[in-house]
């Protein structure tokens, strides 16, 4: 699961990276708060996810951080593409949408925190 957090954080960097020269660009600054959770929640915190994966092995491979990635990587677009729609088109359905995505995210990162409680452990 390390690598698989590590490739698809990277993933998230570019989108986020590529979101913020559009802003920059357009000098249109409607979804920075598109830009920021793809940013953080995406990039940020998979790649720590990642590494900390790959720090305590004995983590990596189990239900935990499979729900972790799944519930992460599929809340997270969802609730993304949602909140576009919403901030672009005012489109009151993609709030349900947004709040969906949220509670994947909000689940994922309780499933991380489990996890990490149940199975990382110092070496000393």
């Amino acid at each position: 699961m390390a690598v698989r957090f590590i490739k698809i954080a990277v993933v998230y960097f570019v989108i986020g990276v590529l979101l913020g020269l559009y802003m920059s660009m357009a000098h249109d600054y409607a979804l920075k708060g598109v830009h920021v959770h793809i940013n953080l929640l995406g990039w940020a915190s998979f790649a720590l996810a990642g590494i900390i994966y790959h720090l305590f092995p004995s983590s990596s491979n189990n239900m935990y951080a499979k729900l972790h990635f799944w519930s992460g990587n599929i809340g997270l677009p969802v609730m993304m593409i949602a909140l576009t729609v919403l901030i672009l088109n005012g489109a009151e359905v993609a709030t349900v949408f947004t709040a969906i995505g949220g509670v994947l995210v909000v689940f994922s990162v309780i499933m991380f925190a489990i996890n990490v409680f149940m199975n990382v452990r110092s070496t000393n």
